[in-house]
């Protein structure tokens, strides 16, 4: 369960997400190819896309993304074998339109050999004051199974919970930003069932021996994050991101992300750059001084002190337009994009070639999307 890989890809994604309010999504088709290769781990596959509208209130989405997953990533060579697994994910979605008022509800499932998801959401927005502002609640809920594939007995639910709200506001003509809060909640078992930390042990001929993790069942957090583009007069725009984050494991993480987007006749550039940091959990140790000697106890990296930096580079071509357009297809583009990871862990050591852990990725998408 390479979560944080899907979180990356993810957000790759997001650029085929919904329109705003007032406004239902153009129909449209998209067909993406990713691929992730960075730590020990390889993920590709494809996604598919198609949006359409019923009529002009009501258009229905569906999307069906697949990951093929060879991991052996430091945390498999110190503690487990390598292995190979695929994840397949679907969802289906609806979006309403009544005069200023959009609403959005969805459907996402995914399963893999040891682990099966089930997230439900809903989300309204509603256009005020001319069309300049626009507020947005949303919620989605979490219904997961967490499983072993060396034991047919081990199922562990967990389950999770976010609550947004964001306000999109028109500034100036060249200006627009939104700001948006969100709280999560989740519960159970929030841990990976293969993983385990280590503690001093004299008697073991390497120093340590190995104990399984043990989370809290229950972590709140709260994350607050602003994001404004200004168009420049030359078509181009620049956009600027922040977000903080907190939760009742006392990670407290920041990210920052600018990014310039520069038309050029059918191309359009763009190039970003993303910074990501934060801070232990209370319950993390790369070495615990004896067994049990906490009453939680966690050896994931992705709990540990992090920073990242992301550079990302992409082109799109639209290839036909009103001028071009063939048959049925109004518009249609073809995009590639690379992005560079590198991850530093200070307070995780790499066991493999000694001192503190450090991750490099690259990671590709290609994607071809037609309006129809």
């Amino acid at each position: 369960m390479q979560n944080r890989v899907r979180f990356i890809v993810f957000c790759l994604l997001a650029a085929l997400g919904p329109a705003s309010a007032g406004v239902l999504p153009e129909d449209r088709s998209d067909v993406l190819y990713h691929r992730y290769v960075g730590g020990g781990i390889e993920i590709d596959g494809p996604s598919i896309l198609v949006r359409k509208k019923l009529n002009s209130s009501i258009s229905f989405v569906g999307n069906y993304y697949v990951d093929y997953v060879s991991s052996a990533s430091i945390d498999v060579v110190t503690q487990a074998s390598p292995y190979s697994e695929q994840r397949n994910q679907w969802s289906l979605g609806m979006d309403y339109l009544r005069g200023n008022t959009a609403m959005s509800v969805s459907y996402t499932g995914s399963d893999e050999p040891d682990f099966d998801a089930s997230t439900f959401g809903f989300s309204v927005s509603q256009d005020m004051f001319g069309d300049l502002t626009t507020l947005t609640l949303s919620y989605s809920y979490g219904d997961d199974l967490v499983r072993r594939t060396d034991d047919p007995t081990f199922e562990e639910p967990a389950t999770r919970q976010v609550y947004g709200v964001g306000l999109t506001q028109i500034l100036t003509r060249d200006l627009i930003a939104t700001l948006v809060f969100e709280t999560s909640t989740d519960e159970g078992f929030l841990n990976n069932p293969y993983r385990s930390v280590r503690y001093t042990d004299e008697n073991s001929p390497i120093g340590y021996s190995w104990e399984p993790e043990l989370y809290p069942r229950t972590r709140t957090g709260n994350a607050l994050g602003l994001r404004a583009r200004y168009y420049l007069p030359y078509r181009a725009a620049v956009e600027v991101e922040v977000r903080s984050y907190s939760d009742t494991w006392d990670i407290d993480g920041l990210m920052g992300a600018i990014s310039y987007v520069h038309p050029w006749g059918p191309f359009t550039f763009t190039a970003k750059y993303r910074y990501h940091g934060q801070d232990d959990a209370h319950f993390f140790r790369d070495l615990f001084p004896r067994a049990q000697a906490t009453n939680f106890r966690g050896r994931d990296k992705e709990l540990s002190e992090l920073y990242s930096n992301t550079y990302s580079l992409r082109a799109s071509y639209q290839f036909l337009d009103e001028h071009r357009s063939w048959s049925f297809l109004k518009r249609g583009t073809v995009t590639a994009a690379y992005d560079r990871l590198h991850v530093k862990y200070p307070s995780f050591e790499d066991l493999v070639d000694g001192g503190p852990y450090e991750l490099d990725a690259n990671i590709i998408q290609l994607y071809v999307s037609l309006w129809y």
